[in-house]
């Protein structure tokens, strides 16, 4: 009989993979656990995989990139596994990963011009480097540059996924933090307050709560109903001009003093808050 664990992870992976519904993966395996006559309270522990935990993997040498895809995936996450340093840039910045595991010595980028991008351009998501770089002076070096844990090659996957866990769950309280930063921008939820470069910026509350949401889903583009349901809590006509001229009045306000342009249109499609490629 397969265990509890193995049964979740396929079948939270089949649907998953097939785009549908995570409500029919949860359906499907009560069934299973039902008719193998598993315990209620085991059934109970899947509600740990009920939100989708996303992890990056980029690492150039095959057997342990699928090694490492394999393990973490019967562990209940959802792996990408990217096998250079530029295509890893590429995913960490628009694939909404909770946490990327980086080797250092990659082909394109290696590990500390990724992460040093990441931290560049704002982007706090929690990175592992995993490295068969064992000196000091590494370790000590990819902390300094922000990650959030440095494991070396050889290593224990009971000692790495312990690691994962720790860092997710620390992730998860660092977003509960009153503090958003993109780039240079940063808000504070606590004290009401939006500086730019250091340098304070003046917003109504209206605008503060517009912001707020794009930093919050920085990198995501936002279409103009979810806005409007968001921050006005109401749907406006086709016609009505309100979201571009409250755009208009925050770019003014964020983004006309400074080079680097963080709040863009996506014509067609709506609005996103993020860090252009080119800088």
């Amino acid at each position: 009989m397969l265990s509890s664990e193995r049964i979740c992870a396929f079948v939270i992976r089949k649907f998953w993979g097939d785009h549908l519904s995570i409500s029919c993966g949860i359906n499907y395996i009560f069934l299973i656990f039902l008719s193998e006559g598993f315990k209620l309270g085991t059934l109970l522990q899947i509600t740990e995989w009920s939100e989708q935990v996303k992890i990056l993997i980029v690492e150039d040498e095959p057997k342990m990139g699928e090694y490492l895809r394999q393990g973490l995936s019967e562990a209940g996450y959802v792996c990408d596994l990217v096998p250079n340093g530029t295509d890893g840039l590429h995913m960490a910045l628009h694939g909404q990963y909770d946490l990327v595991i980086l080797d250092v010595m990659l082909p394109g980028l290696n590990g500390w011009q990724v992460l040093q991008s990441l931290r560049d351009r704002g982007l706090q998501m929690p990175v592992l480097f995993l490295t068969a770089r064992d000196h000091v002076e590494d370790r000590v070096k990819g902390l300094e540059l922000g990650a959030d844990d440095y494991l070396v090659k050889p290593f224990s996957f009971a000692e790495l996924l312990a690691r994962v866990r720790i860092i997710l769950r620390r992730g998860h309280v660092n977003t509960e933090s009153n503090m958003l930063r993109v780039a240079d921008l940063e808000l504070d939820l606590l004290r009401r307050r939006v500086s730019r470069n250091g340098k304070r910026v003046d917003l109504t509350a209206k605008e503060f709560g517009l912001l707020e949401l794009l930093m919050r889903r920085h990198g995501e583009v936002l279409p103009r109903s979810l806005i409007t349901s968001q921050v006005w809590d109401m749907n406006f006509d086709s016609d009505t001009n309100v979201i571009e001229v409250a755009m208009r009045r925050l770019r003014a306000k964020v983004d006309d003093d400074h080079p680097v342009k963080l709040i863009q249109t996506v014509r067609g499609m709506g609005y996103v808050l993020d860090v252009p490629e080119d800088h």
